[in-house]
């Protein structure tokens, strides 16, 4: 099951900023975990919007990231690091990394290790870390959101947008969610969302006004979307900006934003510390896994390429044509 005896590491980098045909894959050594860290034999990874934007030459690597692109693995325990005992050498986990996630091994800080959760496959679980950490992050912590608000979500069906409906139902918030195609809203209400506009037919704004407003808003798209979300906000609102794919330099009316009392803010979670990453894991051990254990929350799994194939892999995901993760089988 684990090849620890494996002494060459496949791992994906780019050679220059560019599109998918840039990514290479290389060799390097297996890694070997340092203390309070522990090297996993990778069964997947997750294809992320933030490799994407690494890949293109604008998300660099943080000071002391391993080598390589991916940021969201699952697999099973190879070796320990010295000071980890926690985990055992076998037991299947999921991990958050800050590098080095497109791998046959990755190395983790043990605080930013899950175990697989008993209802998901461990091949699955590789599209749990980066989008369970980012919308308990930003919805929960950052935007407060809690049960009977009403919470809105651009890009319902990527793989934030449904752990985020999902999640958001869990804790028994109202949903409102926005995506592009007709089958991406059958999607979105599938998930669990009470509302789902098709923001090509639909003016999102006018909806969700309509419908009294959202309490908290996480938005990916920026642009012209970041006035319209203050618009449609209620009284005390906290809007939270995690991307702008549409663009990061926007006007807004800061009346508005006064006269409402809106909390406009905003959040990466790849450079923060190991001790604020472990933190988050355990917090989302506390209260995000009894809800998958419960059969509330599942990763939604788009498609699986091999990591040979990795080219493909972020083909579709500069497509926009996916619904839910991506996943490369190591």
């Amino acid at each position: 099951m684990i090849e620890i005896a494996k002494t060459e590491n496949r791992i994906v980098i780019a050679r220059e900023p560019g599109g998918p045909d840039v990514l290479e894959i290389v060799t390097r050594p297996v890694p070997v975990p340092g203390p309070g860290e522990l090297l996993i034999r990778n069964v997947a990874c997750g294809v992320n919007r933030p490799d994407q934007i690494e890949r293109l030459g604008f998300y660099p690597a943080p000071p002391g990231a391993p080598e390589g692109l991916g940021l969201e693995v699952a697999g099973h325990v190879a070796e320990l690091g010295a000071g980890v005992s926690a985990f055992a050498v076998g037991d299947p986990v999921c991990a958050l990394v800050a590098g080095g996630g497109y791998a046959d091994f990755s190395v983790a800080p043990a605080g930013s290790v899950l175990p697989v959760p008993d209802t998901v496959a461990v091949a699955d679980a590789a599209g749990l870390p980066e989008t369970v950490f980012t919308v308990w992050t930003n919805v929960f912590e950052i935007g407060a959101l809690s049960r009977d608000e009403t919470f809105l979500v651009h890009g319902g069906t990527s793989g934030i947008g449904s752990t985020a409906i999902q999640m958001a139902k869990a804790a028994g918030a109202r949903v409102i969610a926005t995506a592009g195609t007709p089958d991406k809203v059958t999607q979105c209400k599938a998930l669990g969302a009470d509302i789902a506009i098709n923001y090509r037919d639909e003016d999102f704004q006018t909806v969700v006004t309509e419908a009294g407003g959202a309490d908290v808003i996480l938005d990916m798209v920026g642009g012209a979307y970041v006035q319209k979300n203050i618009n449609c906000a209620r009284m005390g609102a906290r809007i939270v900006s995690i991307a702008f794919l549409t663009g990061s330099r926007v006007e807004v009316d800061l009346m508005r934003v006064m006269l409402k009392r809106i909390t406009l803010t905003g959040s990466t979670l790849r450079a923060r510390s190991l001790a604020e990453k472990a933190r988050l894991a355990a917090a989302v051990r506390d209260t995000v896994w009894p809800w998958i254990a419960a059969g509330k929350l599942a990763p939604l799994i788009d498609s699986r390429f091999a990591l040979d194939d990795v080219r493909s892999a972020h083909e579709r995901l500069d497509s926009g044509a996916h619904a839910g993760k991506i996943l490369l089988d190591c």
